[in-house]
C-alpha cells in the first residue's frame, strides 16, 4: 500500500459538478503526475461537502486547508506552489481559514462547528465509489454482526431504543415500522428507500446517494433482515444522474463483495436490491403512489387503510423509509442506540439534515442535532441574511410546510416546536426569507407548485387548490375582493379533512401560516391593493424623485419599453401606462432617484 503524504478531497457532488469538478480532478491528476507527484499526492473525488455556495471545493489533509471557488485554470497554481513548494494560494483559500500568518483548518470554519454529522458522515470524507472505503469506516459491520450474531427481533429493538423517526416528513417512529412489518405473517416481504426528493430547493437526500450510497444498502439489507424481506427497491429520481449511477456502482460492488446477494457472511440470509427511476412526480414521494409507480401505474395514493407495513409492494408487507432514516442506521448499530439517543432532544433524537437555501449567505447543506435553533442555523451555520437586509421569515417542510416569522427565531427544530408553529420538519427543506419577499406571493408560489403536481385522484385536491390558487392570484394582481381571506380559510379546513394523501391534506400550510403570522400583508393587497413588501408587479408604480435625478438618461436608454423621458441634465419622468415594471431602470439609476410606490 502506499503512503501518501498528501491527500487531495474534491466535492464531486452535482452542484460542484455542474462548475466542472471532474475537469478539475482530471487536471489535476495530470498536472501531479506531470511534476512526479503521483506517489506523493492522492486526488479523491468524493460527495458534497455541504458549503456549496463556495463551490467547486477542495479539501488538502493532513493540513485541512480548504480552498473554496477553484477553476480548472487554478489547478496548475495550486500544485505549483503548494504541492511542489510547499505555499498554499492564499487566494483561494476560504475566507475564514485566512489569518496573517496562519492558515486554520476547515474544521474551524463557524458553518461546520454547530453540526453534528451522523447522516453526513462519509460525505465529503470518502470516495464513494469505492467500497474499501466506506469498509475503511466501518461499513458493513452493522450487517455482519446482525446477521451473525442477533436474531431479527434483536435487531429491531436496537432501532426502537435509539428512538429513530422517520426523517422523511412524518416523523413515524422507524422501530414500530419495522415490528409492525415483522409481525404481519407472509411469505414475500420488500423493503424500500423512497429517494423521491421532490420538494423545491432540497437535495439532502440526493447529497446522501452520491456522497456515501453503501450507507442506505447496508441500512436497507438490515431492515431485510430484521422484518424477513429478501429484496429491496430504491426508487429514485431519473434527473438525480449522478446518483443513479453512484448506486448502481455501489450496488455492483456490494454484491462482489458478498454483502449483497445470496448468503450473505456465509448465513443463510439473502438480500438483493434493485433501482427504480422516479418520472419527477411530486406525488410518488407519498408512499402508496410510489409503491402504484414501481408497479407499473400512474403513481396515485392508495386508499389507507390497509397501512404498507401490511399491504403495501404487491400487496405484500413492506417496510418504506426514506434515504436519510436509512443513512443513520449503519452508526447506530456501530455506536450504540445511547450514544444516538444522546444526540437531539428526548422526543426528537438525533439529527436532521436541511437544504439551506433562499436569501442566506451560506447556501448549503447542514446537519444540526434536533434541538437547534433556527436562530443558529440561520445567522451562526448559514451565515446571516445577505446584503444587509432584514430577515423576515424561513419556511420549512417544502410545500407542505409553513412559514415561521421572525419572533420564533429561538424555536428549537424538532418536530413538535415546528408543529406548534403551524410548520412541519418535512424531509428538510429550509428556504430563509428577507424584508424583500412578499409572503402572499410566497404562498401562491408554494400552492402553485401543488396544484402543478397533484395526481388528481381526489377532488378536495384537484379542485380545491386550484380555486385556492385563482384568489391568491387575483390578490396579487390587485384584483382581490372583501371574503377572499375568508374562502381560503374555509377552502383549507375542507381540502386538509378531506383530500386523500398527504399532498392534498398539506397543501395549505403555506397559506395557513401566512395568514396567521402575515395577514396585514393579505389585507394591504385586497383593500389598500398595495404589496408591502414592493414585490407584487401589478401592484407597483415607479417614480422618479425630482430633488434626486440628475438627468443623466441611464434610466431612459435601458428601458425596454421605453416609458421614460427627459430633457438632459433635467429630472426625467415615467409614463406610468407604458411602464412594464421590470426594474430596469432602478438597476441601472446611479443615484438611488427611482423608487417603488
Amino acid at each position: 500500500m502506499n503512503l501518501y503524504r498528501a491527500h487531495v478531497l474534491v466535492c464531486g457532488g452535482t452542484g460542484c459538478h455542474s462548475s466542472n469538478s471532474d475537469k478539475i480532478i482530471e487536471r489535476m491528476e495530470e498536472k501531479i503526475k506531470e511534476k512526479e507527484l503521483d506517489k506523493e499526492i492522492k486526488v479523491i473525488k468524493t460527495g458534497c461537502f455541504g458549503l456549496c455556495e463556495s463551490g467547486p471545493n477542495m479539501v488538502v489533509y493532513p493540513e485541512g486547508i480548504f480552498y473554496n471557488h477553484v477553476k480548472v485554470s487554478d489547478v496548475d497554481e495550486i500544485v505549483e506552489e503548494h504541492f511542489f513548494k510547499g505555499r498554499p494560494v492564499k487566494r483561494l483559500l476560504y475566507k475564514e481559514v485566512q489569518e496573517e500568518n496562519n492558515i486554520k483548518s476547515v474544521n474551524d470554519v463557524n458553518f461546520y462547528k454547530k453540526q453534528t454529522r451522523v447522516a453526513l458522515r462519509n460525505c465529503g470524507v470518502i470516495d464513494p465509489e469505492n467500497i474499501e472505503e466506506y469498509i475503511a469506516y466501518n461499513g458493513y459491520q452493522a450487517l455482519a454482526k446482525a446477521v451473525t450474531e442477533m436474531t431479527p427481533l434483536e435487531v429491531i429493538q436496537v432501532v426502537k431504543d435509539s428512538g429513530l423517526r422517520g426523517r422523511g416528513g412524518a416523523g413515524f417512529p422507524t422501530g414500530r415500522k419495522w415490528e409492525e412489518a415483522y409481525k404481519y405473517k407472509s411469505d414475500k416481504k420488500y423493503i424500500v428507500c423512497n429517494a423521491d426528493e421532490g420538494d423545491p430547493g432540497a437535495f439532502m437526500d440526493r447529497s446522501i446517494l452520491e456522497g456515501d450510497p453503501h450507507s442506505v444498502l447496508e441500512a436497507m439489507a438490515l431492515a431485510g433482515y430484521a422484518v424477513g424481506s429478501d429484496q429491496g427497491f430504491i426508487y429514485v429520481r431519473a434527473e438525480y444522474p449522478i446518483a443513479v449511477q453512484r448506486l448502481q456502482t455501489a450496488i455492483d460492488q456490494a454484491k462482489e463483495y458478498g454483502v449483497l446477494g445470496k448468503n450473505i457472511f456465509g448465513t443463510d440470509f439473502s438480500f438483493d436490491i434493485e433501482l427504480r427511476l422516479g418520472a419527477g412526480a411530486f406525488v410518488c414521494g407519498e408512499a402508496s403512489a410510489l409503491m402504484e409507480s414501481i408497479e407499473g401505474r400512474r403513481g396515485m395514493p392508495r386508499n389507507k387503510p390497509p397501512r404498507t407495513a401490511h399491504k403495501g409492494l404487491w400487496q405484500q408487507p413492506t417496510v418504506l423509509n426514506n434515504v436519510e432514516t436509512f443513512a443513520n442506521i449503519p452508526i447506530i448499530f456501530q455506536k450504540g442506540p445511547e450514544w444516538f439517543r444522546s444526540i437531539g432532544t428526548e422526543k426528537s433524537p438525533g439529527t436532521k439534515v436541511f437544504a439551506l437555501g433562499g436569501k442566506i449567505v451560506n447556501t448549503g447543506l447542514v446537519e444540526i442535532p434536533m434541538g437547534t435553533t433556527l436562530r443558529e442555523i440561520i445567522f451562526d451555520i448559514g451565515g446571516g441574511i445577505p446584503n444587509g437586509k432584514e430577515f423576515k421569515a424561513v419556511q420549512t417542510g417544502g410545500p407542505s410546510g409553513g412559514c415561521i416569522p421572525k419572533e420564533y427565531l429561538d424555536t428549537p427544530v424538532d418536530f413538535e416546536s415546528l408543529s406548534r408553529l403551524g410548520s412541519i420538519m418535512g424531509s428538510g427543506g429550509m428556504i430563509v426569507m428577507d424584508e424583500d419577499n412578499c409572503m402572499v406571493d410566497i404562498a401562491k408560489f408554494f400552492l402553485d407548485f401543488t396544484v402543478e403536481e397533484s395526481c388528481g385522484k381526489c377532488t378536495p385536491c384537484r379542485i380545491g387548490t386550484k380555486r385556492m390558487s385563482e384568489i391568491l392570484d387575483r390578490i396579487t394582481s390587485g384584483k382581490g375582493e372583501s371574503g377572499d381571506i375568508e374562502k381560503l380559510e374555509e377552502l383549507s379546513t375542507v381540502i386538509t379533512d378531506s383530500a386523500l394523501c398527504g399532498l392534498g391534506q398539506t397543501a395549505s400550510n403555506p397559506i395557513i401560516s401566512t395568514l396567521k403570522y402575515f395577514r396585514n400583508e393579505y389585507e394591504s393587497h385586497i383593500f389598500e391593493k398595495t404589496c408591502p413588501a414592493g414585490n407584487c408587479r401589478k401592484l407597483l408604480s415607479f417614480v422618479i424623485v425630482e430633488e434626486k435625478c440628475k438627468g443623466c438618461g441611464l434610466c431612459a436608454r435601458n428601458c425596454p419599453a421605453s416609458a421614460i423621458s427627459g430633457a438632459k441634465a433635467k429630472p426625467h419622468h415615467i409614463d406610468k401606462e407604458k411602464c412594464i415594471k421590470c426594474g430596469a431602470c432602478i438597476e441601472r439609476c446611479p443615484f438611488n432617484a427611482i423608487i417603488k410606490k
